[in-house]
């Protein structure tokens, strides 16, 4: 086994190959890259996206990258395509084709199916004038690369450049599109980012959950709406005549009025309430709301809409249970 010192010297090597491979692919992005965005952007259809091997893992990622950018986007195998798989290409469809010798023989027997359904192919290579090559509307060349592989055989730095590219076009396209972070994460619902541009209006109660009374109500009328409201609320909005929020009337109020010793249950709603209770509104982020919660030390706010009437209520629960805080 090579010495310590030397393994590391060797590792940093694969990384200094892998880097100067993706700056020499860098380096050869010109008018031929342009094209191949245009294809893109103006493709009607499906971006499909083909390779074998250890390409056609980097083409199974860059589908899945683009389809979360909201490109409608497939990963084909070129072995299965060749026996019924290619079913699933239609004329206005896109073939990105990426094979690093452009000598992959199910990709090239693919070229003449894809001219017939009418799609348009770009290939990513590494030799310009390999038979994919010969066969695709746009070449995007990344180069002769050598490996980073001590036998000069395992795709090593030719797989980075190939997925350098990759990611360079998906990107490059994505930045053109404007896609915006609320799309992205509207794609990505189960996850933080999808958590993350959730609104209000997604975790608030609302309807008959959104319990309400009117600020000259007596106290025991509010605690009546408060424990008959489905998920009981700790909580209820209080407005006026004109059905205006004016504030909130929550467990604690209530704790603490029985604490100074005021039992009085006939009293008004409006004695007793928080005045002037923070608000956020249906379109805000739940977690805007979430802070706000932290910040005034409170388990409840009203959601209000724009004319001032409460059209729910948020409570700490609900964040807890979507996982937002």
């Amino acid at each position: 086994m090579a010495p310590r010192a030397d393994a590391l010297a060797y590792a940093r090597g694969v990384l200094d190959a892998e880097a100067a491979a993706i700056l020499g692919a860098k380096s050869r992005l010109g008018t031929s890259f342009l094209r191949a965005l245009e294809l893109m952007r103006a493709c009607e259809g499906h971006i499909v996206v083909t390779g074998l091997g250890k390409p056609g893992f980097i083409a199974q990622k860059l589908s899945a990258t683009l389809a979360s950018t909201g490109v409608p986007s497939l990963y084909l195998h070129p072995s299965e395509a060749l026996h019924g798989d290619l079913g699933r290409v239609s004329r206005g469809d896109v073939v990105l084709a990426l094979s690093n010798s452009g000598s992959t023989e199910e990709l090239v027997r693919l070229l003449p199916s894809l001219r017939r359904l009418g799609a348009q192919v770009i290939a990513i290579t590494g030799d310009g004038d390999s038979p994919l090559a010969r066969g695709a509307d746009v070449v995007l060349d990344v180069g002769a690369i050598p490996e980073a592989c001590p036998l000069g055989l395992v795709p090593t730095a030719s797989s980075a450049a190939l997925h350098a590219v990759s990611d360079a076009l998906a990107m490059t396209l994505l930045k053109t599109r404007q896609f915006s972070s609320e799309e992205y994460a509207a794609l990505h619902p189960g996850g933080k980012l999808g958590r993350s541009v959730m609104r209000v209006l997604e975790v608030m109660r609302a309807g008959q959950a959104n319990p309400v009374v009117r600020a000259d109500a007596p106290l025991h009328e509010a605690v009546v709406v408060m424990t008959n409201t489905p998920g009981r609320p700790g909580a209820t909005n209080v407005v006026d005549a004109s059905g205006r929020l004016v504030g909130i009337f929550t467990d604690g109020d209530l704790r603490r009025m029985v604490e100074r010793g005021k039992t009085d249950f006939d009293l008004p709603v409006s004695a007793m309430m928080g005045h002037h209770p923070r608000c956020v509104s249906p379109e805000d982020l739940a977690l805007t709301a979430a802070a706000l919660m932290r910040e005034a030390h409170v388990d409840q706010l009203p959601v209000v809409n724009a004319d001032g009437h409460p059209v729910g209520l948020i409570d700490v629960q609900d964040l807890l249970a979507a996982r937002l805080i």
